[in-house]
């Protein structure tokens, strides 16, 4: 049987079939965004499809889940500064409103995001820029998605 990593995100990366996939972490999988409108967006998803909330682990995994949540900010800050001087931030989420397991946002920010949006929550951004073809993650985004990976292999090894 087939399934569509998009429907089902953990499980396929579980049987690493997930392409969005950029390096396995403790407590979950570091992933880079359907979308890159912000060059870089990642998201940390937990490994098990039925914990929908941090609160749902236990204590020493929901630890794992935040140390591999900060590091894989740390892995976007450092690529995104490395490939772009406009760089400013990185902005850390757990939301979970739409979908629902555990999973963080990692959203860099850059200066040149119009001046309306740049201080602004991310998701005040149109919709046309979630849906349009060209901020949609693709090959050409192969040299970010090898950048924040290095940086996730690297900063294991500093540990």
């Amino acid at each position: 049987m087939t399934h569509d990593w998009r429907t089902d995100r953990i499980g396929s990366a579980l049987r690493g079939e997930n392409p969005t996939v950029l390096r396995r972490l403790t407590a979950g999988f570091a992933v880079i965004g359907d979308v890159q409108f912000l060059p870089g967006y990642s998201v940390l998803l937990a490994d098990d499809p039925k914990v929908e909330r941090l609160s749902d682990l236990p204590r020493a995994k929901r630890l794992a889940f935040l140390s591999d949540m900060d590091h894989l900010g740390e892995a976007v800050e450092r690529a995104s500064r490395r490939l772009d001087p406009a760089f400013r931030r990185v902005n850390l989420e757990i939301l979970g409103n739409t979908d629902g397991f555990l999973h963080a946002h990692v959203w860099p920010r850059f200066e040149w995001e119009p001046a309306d949006l740049v201080g602004m929550p991310v998701w005040l951004y149109p919709g046309a820029h979630w849906a349009d073809a060209q901020f949609a993650l693709g090959p050409r985004h192969d040299p970010l998605r090898k950048a924040i990976a290095d940086e996730l292999t690297d900063l294991r090894a500093e540990a």
